[in-house]
């Protein structure tokens, strides 16, 4: 039986995320999205904070499309299956109707909840809604 391999994606940065937790020993892989980041013409201060958040994580850093890279990666490593961290993005769904392997979503605990049209495009918008739902 081959082993989990974990996708870290965007919405999973946390060196405390429960996929580090549960497959400690797993291999880790993150995908720069050359697509999104041209999509959403992300600027050089945010590509330089995700950079340092990786840094924190046990993760092989791949630039290119996601779902071929991270197929790869599992057969590289014999990896059974694909273990991530659940994400509001319509893009992580397609990204997961894509892989070849099992896709095992784990839940994070929420910061705080939003309503399910919030923007989260920008951290500012973000954090205009979290703020006052946390009593800051």
């Amino acid at each position: 039986m081959g082993q989990p391999i974990l996708w870290v994606h965007g919405d999973c940065l946390d060196p405390t995320a429960p996929i580090f937790d549960r497959y400690p020993h797993a291999p880790a892989i993150f995908v720069w999205d050359v697509a999104l980041l041209k999509e959403w013409q992300i600027r050089l201060k945010r590509l330089v904070f995700l950079y340092e958040c990786l840094l924190n994580l046990p993760v092989a850093m791949y630039r290119g499309e996601v779902a071929p890279l991270v197929n790869a990666f599992v057969e590289v490593h014999g990896g059974d299956r694909v273990v991530t961290m659940a994400s509001p993005s319509p893009r992580f769904r397609a990204i997961c109707q894509q892989l070849a392997y099992p896709v095992e979503i784990l839940e994070p605990e929420p910061f705080v909840t939003l309503p399910a049209n919030a923007d989260l495009k920008r951290f500012f918008r973000y954090w205009k809604l979290a703020k006052p739902r946390l009593g800051l």
